[in-house]
């Protein structure tokens, strides 16, 4: 069966889940799973996590992530981008100069209040489910951090295009808006291609049409995503069998951290964290 990664460059109008549901018709796989929502309108890296590899996806999903952003000025609507219902709309006469000023304070550790049209339940219903009803209900301000928040150019009188690097959970399209707010004539989010997620960039993604002809042989092995720890190779019989059984390992002289094992045929086994002279497996993957 196929186990590995896909990065998929996400077409605009599916969802992440769609895109999941259409690889799984063409892997004949139904263990996959994605490492970070991508709204319908959103482009761009869409990482996939198929057969064993989809145990990491709660990895990926922590990652910080980057994004291009096109911000309209003068408008503002109820999901906060252009596929919303507008309303408002204001005359818009801004300078670049005025635009970055504003940056600053969007940056670095900030309080976000989610928008209604979003996933987060309340009352057991998600709250874009209450949007629709036409109800609005209170969210509280979540801590996120924007790394990096940068003024490419301007694209059109009133639209601007933005590169931010982010933590997640944070919603871009309210960042946009807010923005707006902040400069005193409104704004929302006209387009979003994220360009990483989870370590991955869009020199490495993927249209959904060459995985329909190529397939399998697209996929990245599983321990790519975790190339950021260091190797360790198991010499002994008796050291893979306890790794396979899920027992901690004897192990001396490491450094006391996270550790991609391997067994003696080379195969990726587990993600390991070395303590007290002990490798103990975080998550499993033969």
């Amino acid at each position: 069966m196929p186990n590995g990664i896909l990065v998929i460059d996400k077409p605009a109008g599916w969802t992440s889940m769609d895109v999941c549901a259409k690889l799984r018709g063409i892997l004949k796989e139904r263990r996959i799973g994605h490492g970070g929502t991508l709204d319908p309108m959103a482009t761009g890296v869409l990482p996939v996590f198929v057969g064993r590899a989809a145990r990491a996806v709660e990895f990926a999903e922590k990652g910080d992530k980057e994004y291009l952003a096109g911000l309209r000025l003068g408008l503002v609507t109820n999901t906060q981008d252009v596929t919303g219902e507008i309303l408002e709309e204001r005359p818009v006469s801004l300078s670049r100069e005025a635009l970055e000023a504003a940056l600053p304070q969007f940056t670095g550790p900030i309080q976000q209040v989610p928008p209604m049209f979003s996933a987060i339940k309340r009352e057991g219903k998600k709250l874009y489910e209450l949007a629709r009803a036409g109800r609005e209900v209170h969210r509280d301000p979540r801590p996120v951090t924007i790394h990096a928040l940068e003024l490419l150019e301007q694209t059109g009188p009133a639209e601007w295009l933005l590169r931010v690097r982010c933590s997640k959970g944070t919603y871009v399209r309210t960042l946009c808006h807010d923005l707006g707010q902040a400069l005193g004539c409104g704004g929302c989010m006209s387009a979003l291609r994220r360009t990483v997620a989870a370590g991955f960039t869009l020199d490495q993604a993927v249209s959904l049409e060459r995985v329909q002809e190529e397939g399998e042989a697209l996929l990245l092995p599983t321990d790519r995503f975790f190339e950021r720890y260091p190797a360790l190779h198991l010499t002994a019989p008796r050291q893979e069998h306890l790794c396979r059984n899920g027992n901690p390992l004897p192990a001396e002289g490491l450094a006391p951290g996270t550790y991609r094992v391997y067994g003696q045929d080379g195969a990726f086994l587990c993600l390991s964290r070395w303590e007290a002279g002990r490798l103990i497996s975080i998550k499993n993957f033969f």
